[in-house]
């Protein structure tokens, strides 16, 4: 029973893996729900900031922010966001596939690509295309921090107040709902006056008038600093969200295939020792009939 003892082994081997797969299922599950909400509360901050400097720009058109000037610089910025660690199905090489594609596109154009890696997977993946980043934040864990993204994504918006890059994208995987997740590659920098004005116009054509203090130039240059950071922090949230999601299906699959894997590890083992006792006893009616 050399086999049945091997496949035996094999059995308890695939139990074993089986239980971690459960296990890792339950926290993601458990992760989940947290990053979801963490994800929906920060949207209303995002939307509102959103919403006001929208209409700062109606209401202060004399004054162009440098976020808002185009430029003719021959390279573009990409904030590409991730995961730190694995086991969450193809959530990563989905989103890393995107971003090879664009910057191929734009490599096809002539215009050369920097990058600042917001997690693990997609810095070892931008370092071993060689792609030039400039800047990173890895090991967040399991609840974003701001001040841990400013530093890294202010080496591109100050590239871009500069003049150096023509344009900045934001990368991050979108959270659907539990079961569908989709990447997304948006243009960041320059911010356009008239998408901006599209949420307003559509909610009615009413002028907007402040008050400014100290003056309107203050309050715009830090209000759309803002705004790219709440859209950041927002693309994080929302990355965290679809890891924990991606990685409990992930997990969930890999204990069902496991299972199935025993089921017929089970059904093998058992032929083997049926088998095996059949030839037993031809063995045996064979030797007393010759006897």
């Amino acid at each position: 029973m050399a086999a049945g003892k091997e496949i035996r082994g094999k059995i308890k081997s695939v139990e074993n893996t089986k239980k971690i797969t459960k296990a890792m299922e339950m926290v993601a599950a458990s992760k989940m729900r947290k990053a979801q909400d963490r994800m929906r509360a920060a949207r209303p901050y995002s939307e509102k900031v959103r919403n006001i400097a929208s209409h700062l720009g109606q209401a202060n058109p004399e004054y162009v922010h440098a976020f808002m000037k185009p430029n003719d610089a021959k390279k573009a910025g990409f904030i590409v966001v991730t995961t730190d660690k694995g086991l969450c199905g193809g959530m990563n090489t989905n989103v890393l596939r995107t971003v090879t594609q664009k910057i191929k596109d734009l490599q096809a154009q002539g215009i050369g690509t920097q990058a600042v890696a917001i997690g693990n997977k997609g810095l070892g993946f931008l370092n071993r295309v060689g792609a030039d980043v400039v800047a990173h934040a890895t090991q967040l864990g399991d609840t974003p921090h701001l001040e841990k993204l400013i530093g890294p994504v202010k080496v591109l918006l100050d590239a871009y107040t500069r003049g150096e890059i023509q344009v900045v994208y934001l990368c991050f995987t979108r959270f659907i709902n539990t079961m569908k997740q989709e990447p997304v590659v948006q243009k960041l920098l320059p911010l356009s006056s008239d998408e901006m004005r599209d949420q307003t116009a559509q909610s009615g054509s009413h002028g907007w008038d402040y008050l400014y203090e100290p003056d309107a130039q203050t309050v715009i240059d830090d209000l759309l600093v803002r705004y790219v950071e709440a859209l950041v922090y927002q693309s994080v949230a929302e990355n965290m969200a679809s890891e924990q999601s991606a990685r409990m299906v992930a997990m969930k699959a890999a204990t069902d295939n496991a299972g199935n894997v025993i089921a017929e590890l089970k059904l093998v083992y058992n032929k083997t020792r049926q088998a095996a006792i059949t030839k037993e006893l031809s063995e045996i009616v064979a030797g007393a009939a010759a006897v």
